[in-house]
């Protein structure tokens, strides 16, 4: 039996790797047969040359659409088992110079999924979240019992979107099953986030912005592990729970620098110190136990080795992010 699975925001970065990892898994998998669809309004940050690698699988089906628009999606739903739901807006520093695309994406959006998914009766409804719900945290990690705390525009519309899909399953017994990341990189990331936005300034001779005094600690998350967390998650994970995925590695975003300096032969002659963003948060990190414990999950892709890929990927495909700089003019692109 074939199961057929609905990949919102497949073409974005997480999304498009996701895809091509759900298809490489399952190929020849007599235990789960699977055709994908994926939806993607291609927004400046989605692109179909990201579907490059498994474009020709014929069990890849795409449409153009937007997860708003409710007849479309009530169409699809209707002939779909699972979804997987990564379609969303998720840069900080655009969400505090504009909220509205965020509440209209990540929240309506989700509730427009989540609605047809109960009426056409959705066997596994996977939300991918992130950690920034949470809010900041001085020490430790966060277990997925804690309260949510947001403090910018778009942690506050994912954790809405979190707990609108809760809601359904507690209301309705939609399958729901919701994961949090910590920051994500690795190939194809679109160049407003702080790893290829520093690498291709970098790479081009240009100066790069660094927040305040760069103290500000992220967990790194290479993508292959979110989607072998998402796609663990979708195959074992249980109704109604939440599941938090991250990569082990903390680093501040100075000490990040250096890396990134270093990895492209650099100096901190190119480091400016920018004023720091609204509201920023000073640490993220996830307690990633329950993953671990239940479906088995660890990070596989070590940071350092993650990371120089990662700068040789881009070094090596300058024809992919040349034409996207414009898009990602002025946005600092930090976390």
């Amino acid at each position: 039996m074939t199961t057929r699975i609905l990949v919102t925001g497949g073409a974005g970065f997480i999304g498009s790797h996701y895809v091509q990892a759900l298809l490489s898994a399952t190929a020849g998998d007599t235990a789960e047969a699977v055709e994908v669809t994926v939806l993607d309004a291609l927004t400046y940050a989605g692109r179909p040359e990201n579907l490059e690698p498994v474009r020709s699988d014929p069990r890849l089906a795409f449409v153009h659409g937007d997860v708003r628009d409710a007849a479309l999606v009530d169409r699809l739903l209707a002939d779909h088992d699972q979804v997987v739901h990564l379609a969303a807006e998720t840069h900080v520093d655009r969400s505090i110079a504009g909220a509205a695309d965020f509440v209209t994406t990540n929240v309506v959006g989700t509730h427009t999924l989540l609605d047809a998914a109960v009426r056409h009766r959705v066997a596994v409804f996977v939300l991918v979240s992130t950690d920034e719900v949470y809010g900041s945290i001085g020490s430790g990690s966060w277990p997925e019992t804690d309260p949510l705390r947001p403090n910018s525009p778009y942690a506050a519309s994912k954790a809405s979107a979190d707990l609108l899909a809760l809601a359904q399953h507690r209301t309705h017994g939609l399958d729901v099953r919701i994961t949090r990341c910590s920051n994500n990189y690795g190939p194809r990331q679109f160049p407003e986030k702080l790893i290829p936005l520093f690498v291709t300034r970098l790479m081009e001779g240009r100066p790069v912005p660094l927040y305040g005094d760069g103290r500000h600690v992220r967990d790194w998350l290479h993508v292959s592990d979110h989607v072998q967390g998402i796609e663990l998650v979708r195959r074992g994970g249980r109704a109604g729970e939440v599941y938090n995925i991250g990569g082990g590695t903390e680093l501040s975003n100075r000490e990040l620098t250096g890396l990134l300096l270093d990895a492209c032969g650099a100096g901190w002659d190119l480091v400016r110190e920018v004023p720091d963003r609204k509201g920023h948060d000073l640490r993220y990190s996830v307690d990633c136990g329950k993953i671990r414990a239940e479906l088995g999950y660890a990070p596989r892709v070590d940071f350092a080795a993650g990371l120089a890929a990662t700068v040789d990927w881009y070094r090596r495909h300058r024809d992919w992010w040349e034409p996207l700089l414009s898009a990602s003019a002025g946005v600092v692109g930090q976390r």
